[in-house]
């Protein structure tokens, strides 16, 4: 076998991440067929099969995913090489990237990160939101140090990761004032027929609510789904329905949206993990967020 191309792995790992060669090739200013062309030529430099048709795209290999892991750790070592340069001499802090799952809760999410912030060695706190799908893949590439996620990992993922269980709180349900003085007595049976907001389908919490108010016997009036918690508890500000939100954070949504605590669901829980490559939990701001979330997080 002939030395390895690193430039027809590049492009190879620039496929497989961006899920088609039109896309890479834009993204690397090429033409489809010269990345095509170069693909093929690395495969068959390697003797393997890297892709095989999918419908109208891609899909890898068993060999191709197990490339793709190894081309993983070769160019996020690459980027850490090229970041320690451009930080040679600098007196800027060192980046520590956090992304937050957009099924997190902002106040959470903050008071989970904020640990970060007051480490003896100061860090610069970069913060990214968006779907867990798309953090894992950052992560991989390691763009990403930690994610704050509602869930771990989930297994259908090779990327090599771990997840750890940073706390967990009960659920609280609030409402305004006015909502509070039609339906905030006798919890939860107050909640029968009363307007509700849910978070949306991609909360771990989504199917554990529905199944608490099954078992709990009260049956709301379903009045909108949320992908965005924060727009939910904004609906729930102007009174639009009653909403729910971790009990550890309970003073701050009631100080922050004016609403009112009907009543607490203890065994209805909200987890919080963190999940991290092996180089991110040795990261310091990722150990003082794990220490200070179990002292922050009923257990």
């Amino acid at each position: 076998m002939a030395n390895l191309n690193y430039k027809h792995l590049r492009y190879f790992w620039t496929v497989a991440r961006t899920g088609s060669i039109a896309r890479a090739a834009a993204q690397l200013h090429l033409a489809p067929q010269s990345i095509s062309g170069q693909l093929s030529e690395f495969a068959d430099s390697l003797g393997v099969e890297l892709f095989r048709k999918a419908g109208r795209g891609l899909e890898l290999t068993d060999m191709g995913r197990r490339i793709l892991g190894h081309a993983d750790t070769i160019f996020g070592a690459g980027d850490e090489l090229l970041e320690a340069v451009r930080d040679q001499g600098a007196s800027v802090a060192a980046p520590f990237r956090v992304g937050c799952a957009d099924s997190v809760s902002k106040l959470i999410a903050s008071r989970v990160v904020e640990p970060a912030l007051h480490l003896a060695t100061p860090v610069r706190l970069i913060c990214r939101e968006g779907r867990l799908d798309s953090l894992v893949a950052e992560l991989a590439v390691h763009r990403l140090d930690l994610i704050i996620a509602d869930r771990p990992m989930p297994a259908h993922f090779s990327v090599r990761g771990h997840s750890h269980l940073l706390g967990q709180s009960g659920m609280t349900a609030f409402a305004t004032p006015a909502l509070a003085a039609r339906f905030g007595s006798d919890f939860p049976h107050c909640l029968d027929g009363a307007p509700m907001l849910l978070p949306g389908e991609d909360f771990a919490i989504y199917h554990r609510l529905l199944r608490w108010l099954d078992e709990s016997r009260v049956h709301p009036r379903i009045v909108g789904e949320f992908d965005d918690s924060a727009m939910m508890k904004a609906f729930g500000q102007r009174g639009a329905g009653v909403f729910f939100s971790p009990t550890v954070i309970a003073p701050q949504v009631s100080e922050q949206y004016g609403v009112t605590a009907l009543g607490q669901a203890d065994a209805l829980v909200e987890q919080v993990y963190g999940i991290s490559t092996e180089r991110g939990l040795r990261h310091p701001a990722s150990v003082a967020i794990g220490a200070a979330a179990r002292a922050t997080f009923v257990t």
